[in-house]
């Protein structure tokens, strides 16, 4: 390998993915069912994303986070499978160090606004239910893009800035990455030189667009819970905690799978643990979200009703 080749004075020019599985007879059967969630993700996203715009009953805040949801979920697989598909289909795991860096600024970029968006839509429900005769105001149409906006422009920052930092390492010995996508804990094994800064950049970006985020959903839904518990009604009850409930299930696995995945950074080798988390983050929750939502929402589900039918929303 050239030295230089990597543009940042480092001997490995490529990494090489184990992936998923080392037996050749496993990996036919793990690409139908990878291949099947990537379409059932695809498709049931974009299916929540053509019921919102079709439907004017959803042209509301909640659901145009949820849209945006949707896209994000969309690309966050996207990301991930098909390279592993292609890996599947071929004896050559590798990937060119560039490569392993651009997968890795859109992975971060794009958990990074899920994250940020998960938050806000904890906060519209915050509005809707707490202060209900100014939501309007507080959520107009310039305040729902402001906020999605800013979401885009807070990750790209941190993805950025964790991108550039490891493109600082060197990584001059073992180039086989324990896992099926590149990301800081595996790339952090391999370096030949110190990853303090990294780890510290690591561990800001987890405090602003980790525990931060957490504690303001977990303070939105504090006020949450206080308000509804006031009304007397038990349908009312049960009427708004039901559109909370797909938001925190999301908010739960999303946050779940984050947390095991970053928390074992001082661990020392990676494990088939880190690839089961890894599938639940980058896999099975996107594949979940559509299902969760839709699953106990009568509205989205008239809308895709209407949508595969192609009939008219009513007037």
């Amino acid at each position: 390998m050239d030295p230089g080749a990597s543009g940042n004075d480092s001997v490995v020019t490529e990494f090489v993915l184990l992936g998923l599985t080392k037996t050749p007879a496993l990996q036919p059967i793990l690409f139908v069912i990878f291949l099947l969630a990537y379409v059932a993700t695809v498709g049931g996203n974009f299916s929540i994303l053509a019921a919102i715009l079709a439907e004017p009953k959803l042209h509301t805040p909640m659901y145009f986070f949820l849209g945006n949801l949707s896209l994000l979920d969309v690309g966050c697989i996207s990301v991930t499978v098909p390279a592993m598909l292609g890996h599947f289909m071929s004896s050559n795991r590798s990937i060119l160090y560039r490569s392993c860096l651009s997968q890795l600024f859109f992975f971060h970029l794009l958990a990074g606004v899920d994250c940020f968006l998960l938050t806000v839509m904890a906060y519209d429900r915050y509005l809707a239910i707490c202060q209900p005769l100014t939501y309007s105001t507080h959520m107009s149409w310039g305040i729902q893009r402001a906020l999605a906006g800013m979401s885009c422009v807070f990750s790209f920052t941190n993805a950025l800035t964790q991108t550039v930092a490891v493109s600082t390492l060197n990584f001059c010995g073992p180039n086989v990455i324990n896992h099926f996508y590149c990301d800081l804990p595996q790339l952090f094994q391999l370096s030949c030189s110190s990853i303090q800064l990294n780890e510290q950049l690591l561990f800001v970006a987890a405090a602003f667009m980790g525990v931060a985020p957490l504690v303001l959903i977990t303070v939105s839904y504090g006020h949450v819970a206080a308000e509804v518990l006031r009304i007397r009604s038990a349908e009312g009850r049960k009427k708004a905690f039901s559109t909370c409930g797909s938001h925190l299930t999301v908010v739960g696995i999303f946050y779940g799978t984050g947390v095991f995945s970053y928390m074992r950074l001082g661990s020392g080798e990676a494990s088939d643990k880190d690839k089961g988390i890894g599938i639940l983050n980058t896999v099975i929750s996107p594949m979940l979200n559509p299902v969760i939502y839709s699953l106990r929402n009568p509205d989205v589900q008239g809308a895709l009703r209407r949508v595969f039918t192609g009939r008219q929303p009513p007037t």
